[in-house]
């Protein structure tokens, strides 16, 4: 958690905070591992506070690594509203075709470049989904999604875009890492909380860390 954020969270609201992505990414690693039989493993989610004029940079400098990269990115709407954006390497695509066995069965209907970005879709909608919807079941909150969509971008920097966010409002960002186990893909999903729900976040970690006292 960033210092800046010490302001808004106490230590046993970013504790809690903490616990419960905890909670709500590994139900997303399980939920994928049922649907395409590949367990998914997570690093332990970190937290920021960000005004959203830093989000571009932010995000640039944790997937630098990235040449180019392929981005599903799914807006969410409740209490709990923001973005959420799952980056891959953009070769992932490809890799997760072979995984999931669709090259043979749909290749000679679909371009190559089409199955790729339906089979992101696929991946992200359920893994976006999962976590987001289970953070929202912790804190009792209920979700609506826009439909996914993938970008492919050649600079990192581009995924944030000026008019996803009021530049002068305040941002809560939640980050993985994550890899498919036994495979060489890895990304990132970030979860970036808009500022109408940061009110909120707090008032629904206090009633959350009230039902298990």
């Amino acid at each position: 958690m960033s210092r800046q954020s010490e302001s808004i969270f106490t230590a046993n609201e970013k504790d809690i905070l903490q616990e419960v992505m905890n909670i709500a990414f590994g139900k997303a690693s399980a939920d994928l591992a049922e649907v395409i039989d590949i367990y998914v493993v997570l690093s332990v989610p970190d937290v920021a506070l960000l005004n959203a004029s830093e989000l571009a940079g932010y995000i640039g400098s944790e997937i630098r690594d990235f040449e180019r990269i392929s981005v599903v990115e799914q807006s969410f709407m409740g209490r709990f509203q923001g973005v959420a954006l799952l980056i891959f390497p953009s070769e992932a695509g490809r890799k997760l075709i072979s995984i999931l066995g669709q090259e043979d069965e749909q290749s000679a209907l679909h371009s190559i470049a089409l199955l790729e970005r339906e089979t992101l879709m696929e991946v992200g909608n359920i893994l976006i989904g999962a976590c987001v919807g289970k953070l929202a079941e912790l804190l009792d909150d209920q979700i609506t999604y826009s439909p996914p969509r993938v970008l492919v971008e050649d600079d990192p920097r581009a995924t944030v875009t000026r008019d996803m966010f009021d530049p002068d409002s305040t941002a809560i960002v939640m980050r993985t890492l994550f890899s498919f186990e036994n495979e060489n893909i890895s990304g990132y999903l970030f979860l970036i909380t808009r500022n109408e729900s940061i009110a909120w976040m707090v008032s629904a970690l206090h009633s959350f860390m009230e039902r298990y006292e």
